[in-house]
């Protein structure tokens, strides 16, 4: 007996872009105009970290003409990283790890420590002879597995953050710190800093805007976008269940 009842098509899944891995309706690709850095940038991403909707890994290396973006947990060095020899003694990773630049007595928003975590001297000396810097991208624990991965990391010069506005966020990602950023912002503003571009600042910045507000502009039309709701643990009964 034939059953009259057709069957139900599978909903089609959103195209991804192929270069900033986010859904269509999230891309600002075609708005990007990379502008040119002197100090290179390698952007490690932790492999859990690979958030397609609100991450900005991809976008910062899109935005950058030397820009490098690995995905893993551990590289035997820099140079491994980075795929070519280069002096680690010569370059920078921004890692904030307890570091806070408000408990230190300096008014710079871009600070290089050292290993127990207080104010290296001769900032301006130090700060000057970067030639390229390492960006973690992932959560504060991401952030942490990738720093004690990676012992080479020592052997590069230390920086941390002490920015003077909140994330570009708001409530779209909750962050643990007041001095926490996304990867764009944060590259955004180390690297205006040591390049002494504020124009740097102003090309990232700006493409993270237009993906803030394709986000919330998306989400009104697309809501399937949005990630499922985790189901809650019933930890009395072993297993997962939804609230009814």
């Amino acid at each position: 007996m034939m059953s009259d009842i057709s069957p139900i098509a599978p909903a089609e899944e959103t195209p991804e872009c192929p270069d900033c891995g986010k859904p269509e309706p999230l891309c600002v690709c075609d708005s990007l105009a990379p502008v040119g850095n002197r100090i290179e940038v390698l952007i490690l991403q932790h492999p859990q970290e690979q958030d397609r909707l609100l991450g900005t890994a991809r976008l910062t290396a899109l935005q950058l003409t030397k820009a490098t973006l690995k995905i893993g947990l551990s590289w035997s060095s820099l140079s491994k990283a980075l795929g070519r020899e280069v002096d680690p003694a010569y370059w920078a990773i921004l890692y904030l790890g307890s570091a806070k630049v408000a408990e230190l007595e300096t008014d710079r928003d871009v600070v290089a420590i050292d290993r127990k975590g207080g104010l290296e001297h001769a900032q301006n000396a130090i700060l000057n002879g970067i030639e390229g810097v390492v960006v973690l991208d992932g959560t504060w624990s991401q952030a942490k597995a990738l720093w004690w991965r990676n012992p080479w990391m020592l052997k590069c010069q230390r920086v941390i953050l002490g920015p003077k506005q909140l994330s570009l966020y708001g409530k779209l990602r909750r962050e643990p710190r007041s001095d926490g950023l996304s990867t764009i912002e944060a590259t955004a503003l180390l690297l205006s800093r040591l390049e002494k571009r504020p124009e740097i600042a102003e090309s990232l910045f700006g493409a993270f805007e237009r993906m803030l507000a394709k986000y919330r502009e998306a989400i009104k039309t697309h809501p399937d976008l949005l990630p499922k709701p985790k189901p809650k643990r019933d930890w009395r009964k072993g297993r997962r269940s939804r609230r009814q």
